[in-house]
């Protein structure tokens, strides 16, 4: 075969790390981004730019910690060039494809454990093929295959996760306990001893993952480090005190300092460990090639020569930093997985991201349950104590100009701590472990333990938590498969078989980046509901008859698709509408919260508003019930494959859906316009379409004795006329509170 192929081969390899460095990053970005930007602990521009360096200075770190996976998953000495770079390209083309997958659904996941079983499943598909061939047994794959590895990395991940999660707990509960929610004056006290042993933790886990892969230390300074670490640990710990006590003196707020420097300690973290997660294994294609055309049989040779350490060239790593850096301040995925893990730790209630699953609530109960019992171990007293300093009424309130902090800066330090603490302890000793899900699992911890997971949000966070943890899990079978099969392909299609899964990688990345995008214009839609910047209370009031009408208006178009889908016997039509169902309902859930948000701004200003101000709650909670009657009932009805309605029917109910149509319009223009209508005549409308509903009662009724009506569709019929007249009875309800409402304001502030 023509040796110039497998040169392209190579530059496929490359081209390809590039996104892969793209989608990877993304990903991993959530490492180091969520405690500093949760906190709010500079502007966005500051923490970009402190990630920023932490990476390029961990690609000068590069610690090459894929060498050891690349070697350990399977023996290069008994593959030929050929067979590698068929490994090679499985391996990232199935990486692209898995972790922008992750990326487009927000999912942080590890890209550690998913190059390491990329490599083993491409290793054991190209082994399996060379036994077949060979006419061996299928027992001598385990020559091949280093499985002792595999395992070890599954069971550094389940010890990791435990443990993170736990100590993050424990820490933060420690913490929490010594300087309350009410932090800042307990702080001056003892802030300057507990900043130096975050600093300590911080601090030595910069040394530790930086001095193993660093080009400048020699094997004697790293074998120092390691031997005098507990000395390190003590005079780190003097010296940041002292340092931070003085910054204290100087009425600086010392947590900052110590977010952003461990921001940079895991943005060089994640720089020198995972660096090599992307470009290690277009880098060994490049020696592979290189070693095997310095040989006389390029194509039959083993590749011995790659058992030994692949050199990572700093030019390579260089530009590799740059594309990350890049990638990290334009990404929008980047920013979507990172939301995710705020959303989860997030402290106050807030639109919970994921749905209540069974097992999330059996293990809510069974918390709930073991505390209750843990209650009786513990004296009133203590239990007092602890409860009074652990109480989240206590936090100051934080006026921020980009918004309030998802949690504070105490919460953020301990997580950078924890992190880097068992990062550093797991590295020092050779344990296997992923950055991802330590900084994850730690954060996940530090929120269950300050209260985040209350009664009103656990059960959603905890199913958000066991979400990412299967989707971890599902990253190792998934990568698995993917380049075992993608090895398959390239190894009987050869040149064709990359051909076709590059142009399969670039549709599956299209369609993922359109559903981002898609999502992404989904997000933006609820944005509109934020009322977290609006003080004053006229503007509250309007702000919340604005999201009605918002919501007013995207029911009017649902139902009008959901009847259309009906009429015309259309199950597409009716199931896009039906899937928008939960978008509605989290609409409406989000302004009725937003509307207890006004009533207590209200209360604290001291402005009067009408008593049927709180009603509207009960009017949002019945509109969204009618709405997702007649959505559902139409759904079930054709997905049943029941008889469609008569056309005398489809022509009386289109009559309905004109009358209440007129009366959804005027009011969300009302809202939208936030002026005054002629309620008389809405009132007449309402009259109206009531006479006609009657006016249909007294047409269905022959054609139910005459059984021309089937009973079903009887059902449908009057549950979309009584659905119709709920709805415009409703919508009168809202205008009148709105007109009150506006009416009272005015004549307060005439007073």
């Amino acid at each position: 075969m023509n040796t110039e192929l497998f040169f392209v081969a190579v530059c496929i390899l490359g081209l390809v790390a590039l996104f892969d460095i793209m989608v990877g990053v993304s990903n991993d970005a959530v490492n180091f981004l969520t405690p500093s930007i949760g906190s709010r602990v500079a502007p966005r521009a500051v923490i970009m730019a402190v990630a920023c360096l932490g990476i390029m200075a961990g690609v000068t770190f590069s610690s090459g910690m894929m060498e050891v996976a690349r070697k350990g998953i399977f023996h290069p000495q008994l593959f030929t060039m050929p067979e590698l770079l068929t490994i090679f390209l499985a391996v990232m083309i199935s990486d692209i494809i898995l972790l922008d997958m992750f990326n487009t659904y927000g999912l942080p996941t590890s890209t550690t454990v998913s190059v390491v079983f990329e490599l083993l499943g491409a290793a054991v598909a190209v082994s399996v093929l060379k036994i077949v061939q060979a006419g061996d047994s299928l027992v001598t794959l385990i020559n091949y295959i280093n499985t002792a590895k595999a395992i070890t990395i599954i069971m550094g991940i389940l010890l990791s996760v435990a443990v993170s999660f736990v100590f993050g707990a424990l820490v933060q509960f420690l913490t929490r306990l010594l300087f309350t929610f009410d932090y800042q004056q307990r702080f001056k006290r003892y802030g300057a001893l507990w900043g130096g042993l975050a600093m300590s933790s911080i601090t030595y886990f910069i040394l530790v993952k930086g001095a193993k892969g660093a080009a400048f230390m020699s094997k004697a300074n790293v074998a120092w480090i390691k031997d005098h670490w507990l000395l390190m640990v003590v005079i780190i710990f003097v010296i940041s005190a002292i340092v931070l006590a003085i910054l204290q003196v100087m009425s600086v707020n010392i947590l900052k300092p110590i977010v952003l420097i461990g921001t940079f300690a895991l943005a060089m973290a994640f720089a020198a460990n995972d660096l090599v997660n992307f470009i290690g294994v277009p880098l060994a294609g490049l020696h592979a090639y290189a070693s095997a055309m310095a040989t006389d049989a390029p194509l039959t040779v083993t590749m011995g020569a790659l058992a030994e350490k692949v050199p990572a060239e700093t030019t390579y790593l260089l530009i590799a930093g740059v594309i990350m850096v890049l990638t990290i301040v334009l990404s929008r995925k980047a920013r979507t997985v990172t939301e995710t893990s705020l959303n989860l730790s997030a402290q106050e209630e807030g639109q919970e991201r994921f749905e209540s699953i069974f097992l999330s609530r059996a293990i809510v109960r069974l918390v709930i349950n073991t505390l209750e019992m843990g209650k009786g171990i513990f004296p009133e007293s203590i239990r007092g104590v602890v409860r009074r300093r652990l109480d989240p009424a206590l936090a100051p309130k934080v006026a921020v100009v980009e918004g309030r902090p998802t949690f504070d800066l105490l919460r953020a330090s301990v997580n950078l701590m924890v992190a880097s603490a068992v990062v550093s302890y797991a590295t020092a000793n050779k344990l296997p472990l992923s950055t991802t899900y330590v900084t994850f699992m730690v954060a996940m911890g530090s929120s269950f333990a300050d209260k985040a997971w209350g009664r009103e949000s656990a059960v959603y966070r905890v199913t958000g938590v066991l979400t990412v943890v299967g989707g971890w899990f599902m990253t190792a079978v998934i990568a698995f498969t993917f380049a075992s099969l993608f090895a398959t392909l390239i190894f009987f299609l050869k040149g064709f078989g990359v051909l076709f899964l590059v142009v399969f990688a670039a549709f599956l990345i299209n369609k993922t980046h359109r559903k981002h995008r898609a999502m992404q214009e989904e997000s933006q839609k609820s944005e509109v509901f934020n009322l977290e910047s609006v003080t004053d209370p006229r503007e509250c009031i309007e702000t919340t008859f604005a999201h009605m009408s918002f919501l007013l208006k995207e029911i009017h178009h649902s139902l009008d698709k959901a009847l259309e889908g009906l009429f015309k016997q259309n199950f597409d039509i009716v199931g896009v509408e039906r899937k928008k169902l939960t978008k509605t309902q989290q609409w409406s859930n989000i302004i009725i919260a937003n509307v207890f948000k006004a009533m207590r701004l209200l209360d604290q200003k001291g402005v009067v508003v009408s008593h049927k101000y709180p009603q509207t709650i009960r009017r949002l909670q019945k509109l969204s019930d009618g709405h997702r009657d007649i959505v559902l009932r139409a759904y079930t009805h054709i997905g049943n494959h029941h008889k469609g309605l008569l056309p005398e029917q489809v022509e009386e109910l289109e009559q309905v859906r004109r009358k209440l149509g007129v009366i959804l319009s005027e009011v969300e223009s009302t809202f939208d316009h936030m002026q005054t209508s002629n309620i008389e005549r809405l009132r007449e409308l309402d009259a109206d379409l009531r006479a006609y509903a009657s006016e249909l009662n007294d047409r269905q009724v022959p054609r139910i004795k005459e059984i021309t009506s089937k009973t079903r569709l009887s059902i449908l019929y009057y549950a979309i006329v009584g659905n119709a007249m709920m709805l415009s009875k409703q919508n009168l309800e809202l205008l009148e509170i709105f007109e009150e409402s506006f009416g009272q304001l005015e004549q307060g502030e005439a007073k």
